[in-house]
């Protein structure tokens, strides 16, 4: 048996440590997950600067979380990184569904000199990562309770039915 001093500590092997789950806490407090998300929308999106991606990703996250409601919402802000699920959360539900479009000009709106091409660019920038991030099984409910449109701005084709 082997005793423990404080002068003797035990070292873990790197076997034995165990990984934080992703979305946890650094050890400057920032929400890891959050930066992988900011991250990847920089990537995704060409931005120069992280502050910019962090910006977009703000904005498109906070418009999405009025238009996304019921178990849908609550699903989404438990697969997000805790930063990104308060952006959703804290959203007053709309009061009105808006189109692809309508949502796309809504998000124009609140971002200093941007162009329905350029919010266009900016909300498929960040919608486009949510796939990987929470799944396409909650991607397709939640682009169930939209109207059409909103799938191109996820990254996925919409197919039209016939008839």
């Amino acid at each position: 048996m082997t005793t423990l001093t404080p002068h003797d500590p035990a070292l873990a092997s790197p076997e034995a440590v165990i990984p934080p789950p992703a979305g946890t806490l650094d050890r400057r407090g920032h929400d890891d997950g959050w930066r992988a998300l900011v991250d990847a929308v920089r990537e995704s999106g060409q931005y120069p600067t992280r502050t910019e991606a962090e910006s977009v990703t703000r904005v498109v996250l906070s418009a999405l979380g009025g238009h996304v409601v019921g178990d849908e919402r609550v699903d989404l802000a438990r697969a997000l990184p805790e930063e990104a699920a308060r952006v959703v959360a804290s959203q007053i539900p709309a009061t009105r569904e808006l189109t692809a479009a309508e949502f796309v000009d809504s998000v124009a709106l609140r971002i200093e000199g941007a162009t329905p091409a350029t919010a266009r660019w900016d909300v498929s920038s960040v919608l486009s990562v949510l796939p990987g991030l929470v799944g396409d099984a909650l991607v397709s409910r939640i682009l169930a309770h939209l109207p059409p449109g909103y799938a191109l701005l996820f990254g996925r084709a919409e197919l039209a039915p016939l008839g």
